[in-house]
């Protein structure tokens, strides 16, 4: 593992934080109405110099660059106080499975208007009956000609309240195994027959949302990939997170630290206390691991390769990490840890979010149960599961 940028690595972070810095300042004297807007305005300025996704070619409008070239302009970014968070999943996640399933014209429409922002897409693949069990889909299209009706509901999907467009994976046969069944289809998020209801969350936020369809027709036009092979165009989606490599952002060991040593306790501060030091240091080398292991997939970027599913080691340890130090820094705060308001609460009520939000986090892309049976199976290679649903036609399994 190799900590160090190369000579040409340390170019091309030198080039992007002059970019950064002179387009981040002309960004913000702009002045924009909203979140949104201000997310649309510095997407397009990415674009425009071909920072929006380095890793796409040039003719999509692409920096045509490396991964590791990407993680650098995102570290780089993350310094900065600007918006971008509402074009990751499409731009992550959905764009690249338009780009790899569907035809030359579709691809010619939307790829270059969601990377600069002017469209925004969501992925409508969670369902209240499957849990992490992505293949569990219940919600149904049926052929009518040239076009298939959908009836059905999707959860959680992050964004849909605001996104323009969507992909979206149902079940097309039931007649088979759970994994054979389905396909996947791009819909407009507006058509007749869509509704889509925001989730208030405990933080105040309502950041993901209930989708229902109901006699949703989509055009055969729309699928992406071949009928009853949608599980196959899934991976692909969830491939791409994997390219999602980055530090963790929150409450940490600093965060804490700075808390402890401001906080009395029994004897002097919080710091002082024989149990809290351990939970500290307990934490500081979970972050170093974790660190450690974010270096090694970053590493294997700047090599050129992929990464693997070893990837999935951050997440359970990022959002169990951070549910940890929020759930602690709110009870040494004692009485006034039910105090949110930024205004008003420690380090802007960083550990209160924490609290809210992690949560959250241990089941979003996956559930700590999952995660763990993909090291256990993919990177140790210890035996699977036992699946007694592995051959069963889908009908024939209790809901």
């Amino acid at each position: 593992m190799d900590f160090n940028d190369t000579p040409e690595e340390a170019d091309y972070r030198a080039k992007a934080r002059d970019w950064l810095e002179t387009n981040v300042a002309e960004h913000k004297a702009q002045g924009h109405a909203d979140d949104m807007a201000a997310a649309r305005a510095w997407q397009a300025r990415k674009a425009a110099a071909g920072y929006a996704q380095i890793t796409w070619p040039k003719e999509w409008g692409g920096g045509g660059g490396t991964p590791i070239q990407s993680v650098i302009f995102g570290q780089e970014e993350a310094k900065h106080p600007v918006q971008y968070g509402y074009f990751t999943i499409g731009l992550g996640m959905c764009v690249p499975t338009v780009m790899a399933f569907a035809d030359q014209a579709t691809k010619e429409r939307f790829v270059g208007p969601a990377l600069r922002g002017e469209e925004i897409w969501s992925q409508l693949f969670s369902e209240p009956a499957g849990g992490s069990d992505v293949a569990a889909i219940r919600t149904r299209a049926v052929r009518d000609g040239d076009d298939w009706v959908v009836n059905g509901q999707k959860v959680w999907t992050s964004g849909a309240h605001y996104s323009d467009y969507g992909i979206l994976l149902v079940r097309t046969n039931p007649d088979v195994p759970k994994h054979k069944g389905l396909t996947m289809f791009w819909l407009d998020l507006q058509s007749p027959g869509v509704e889509i209801r925001p989730i208030h969350q405990m933080s105040g936020g309502s950041n993901f949302n209930e989708v229902y369809f109901t006699d949703v027709r989509i055009p055969d036009a729309q699928r992406l990939g071949e009928v009853d092979a949608g599980w196959k165009v899934a991976l692909v989606t969830l491939m791409n997170e994997r390219l999602a490599v980055g530090g963790g952002g929150g409450a940490g060991p600093k965060e804490i630290l700075k808390l402890a040593r401001e906080i009395d306790a029994a004897e002097g501060t919080l710091l002082q206390e024989p149990a809290f030091r351990q939970k500290l240091a307990d934490w500081w080398v979970q972050s170093e691991g974790l660190r450690n292991t974010r270096m090694r997939t970053i590493t294997a970027l700047s090599r050129g390769q992929t990464p693997g599913p070893e990837s999935s080691i951050g997440k359970i340890i990022a959002a169990n990490q951070l549910q940890d130090i929020g759930n602690s820094a709110v009870e040494a705060e004692d009485q006034f840890g039910i105090i949110a308001d930024p205004a008003l609460a420690p380090l802007k009520g960083l550990f209160q979010s924490a609290v809210m939000n992690a949560p959250g986090l241990r089941i979003a892309g996956g559930t700590d149960e999952i995660l763990k049976n993909i090291i256990a199976e993919r990177v140790l290679g210890l035996p699977g599961e036992i699946r007694t649903d592995k051959d069963a036609a889908f009908k024939d399994l209790k809901a």
